[in-house]
């Protein structure tokens, strides 16, 4: 089972953020993510907001005077692994006594004020909309009082703050389009802790892409929730947009049209975008990405189960069908696309049947990767409430192996597709296995290693695939692409 662990907790792995510091700056911040993407994007803005503080950021959480750990409410082992987090800064707190202790995200405004009462050295409890508070919260823990605020805005999107860019590669970067979500799925508590969806103004996103374009980033992840529910008409909730004048719904900017904005004004940089939610995807976003080279064919299609009962019970808005339509269809435009999921197994009142049903769409899918859990309650849900959590322990750890283990098959049946073709690829890094190869992804989100040689980091390249692995394609470098 330990390749299992390794693979549920991919999503939720801490990590400690560090940029360049800045003389004038005499405070030292640690922050620590975990979680989603979009959590790692917001620790950037918190960053951004401190550094006009004073702040530098630290790997070293001994010398931190502020210590903020963003957190995720997604399951209950991400919970458990930041209380733990929480139990070794105590211990560096019993030394550094000036040291402040912060609880940011998801989790700080599910649990609110109960965080200061259960963990008694957290200092402050920020949600995830009021980071701009941060300063005058940080005044009043200065002054010893506790310090909370978690009200969820209807406006707030950060569309005016610049992140810093934490732990870069100098390549990648994030930029966030959307926060919140309308989807109410049963087992979810992201629509409580981060609030309905709102969008944000196309031109401070592209404003944003351009600064990121002049530090010569190569490639930019477009940020949401919900991303194919982008939906900018002057701003407000998505839900009100009906109640918008006729002249904001006829010049309203939808996804595809963001979308083929982004790639339109920005040729040489690639473009990929994560979470799309099945029931929000339009054929509009698929035929862009045809029409664009620089967007990736990669999909992140969230399912959650091949079951229409546990589909229904999840109050997903598709159903196995219309799913399994929706994949026909990209596949039928685009034909290399390369899609992951997210699955959940033991939900409540999951049978065998309907995990029969979850292994028989995998196969007809053959997803390119996944990310795979075993259902946990989450309390303020629906499903927390009303559903009894009635799958042993047991049956969910045998049924989340089988369903990996189908996974893992599928992904070396993808990656094999990929031997003898040359892909252009974007250079990353360096393989973590390997000092002497460089690692990249090709347009299908997949990694590739091959020799240094003479490339360079941010360097498009060429490279015939000779040889994979279910996660790693190998290969040579053949020249630089056109891309460059």
């Amino acid at each position: 089972m330990e390749h299992v662990e390794k693979i549920i907790d991919e999503k939720i792995q801490g990590k400690a953020l560090v940029t360049e510091n800045k003389k004038e700056n005499t405070k030292k911040l640690f922050i620590e993510s975990y979680g989603c993407q979009m959590n790692m994007n917001d620790s950037e803005i918190v960053a951004a907001i401190l550094d006009k503080q004073g702040y530098n950021t630290t790997q070293v959480l001994e010398e931190a005077d502020l210590v903020l750990v963003n957190t995720c409410s997604i399951r209950e082992k991400a919970e458990t692994t930041v209380r733990k987090r929480l139990q070794k800064y105590n211990a560096v707190k019993q030394v550094n006594k000036k040291m402040k202790v912060g609880v940011l995200g998801c989790m700080a405004e599910r649990l609110k004020e109960k965080f200061l009462e259960e963990e008694k050295i957290v200092d402050l409890v920020v949600g995830p909309d009021a980071y701009k508070d941060l300063p005058n919260l940080l005044e009043e823990v200065n002054e010893g009082k506790d310090a909370v605020n978690v009200i969820l805005s209807k406006e707030e999107t950060y569309g005016d703050i610049a992140p810093v860019r934490l732990n870069s590669n100098g390549v990648s970067a994030f930029v966030s389009i959307t926060r919140g979500c309308d989807n109410m799925c049963t087992f979810c508590v992201v629509p409580f802790t981060r609030g309905r969806e709102r969008s944000r103004d196309p031109k401070s996103i592209l404003e944003e892409i351009r600064q990121m374009v002049a530090k010569n980033y190569k490639e930019i992840t477009l940020l949401g929730q919900n991303v194919d529910s982008f939906l900018w008409y002057g701003g407000g909730l998505k839900k009100d947009f009906n109640k918008a004048s006729e002249m904001a719904q006829a010049t309203a900017v939808d996804f595809a049209q963001l979308l083929d904005m982004c790639a339109t004004e920005f040729p040489k940089t690639r473009f990929r975008f994560s979470t799309s939610n099945p029931q929000d995807m339009s054929l509009d976003v698929i035929h862009t990405m045809a029409k664009h080279k620089n967007i990736c064919k990669y999909i992140h299609l969230p399912v959650q189960s091949g079951s229409n009962a546990m589909l229904k019970a999840m109050n997903r808005q598709h159903t196995r069908e219309e799913y399994m339509e929706l994949v026909d269809t990209i596949f039928k435009i685009i034909p290399e696309m390369a899609l992951s999921q997210d699955m959940i197994v033991g939900f409540c009142g999951e049978t065998e049947q309907d995990h029969k049903d979850t292994l028989e769409l995998m196969e007809y899918v053959k997803y390119d990767f996944g990310f795979m859990f075993a259902y946990s309650e989450r309390p303020g849900t629906l499903a927390g409430k009303k559903m009894e959590d009635d799958v042993p322990a047991d049956v969910k750890k045998r049924r989340l192996t089988e369903v990996i283990d189908l996974q893992q098959k599928h992904a070396l049946y993808r990656t094999k597709q990929h031997l003898g073709k040359t892909e252009e690829v974007l250079i990353e890094g360096t393989s973590k296995k390997n000092s002497n190869q460089w690692k990249g992804r090709n347009t299908q989100n997949t990694v590739i290693v091959f020799p240094k040689e003479h490339y360079k980091l941010g360097d498009f390249v060429n490279v015939k695939v000779e040889d994979c692995t279910s996660a790693t394609l190998i290969g040579t470098a053949v020249g630089y692409s056109d891309n460059n």
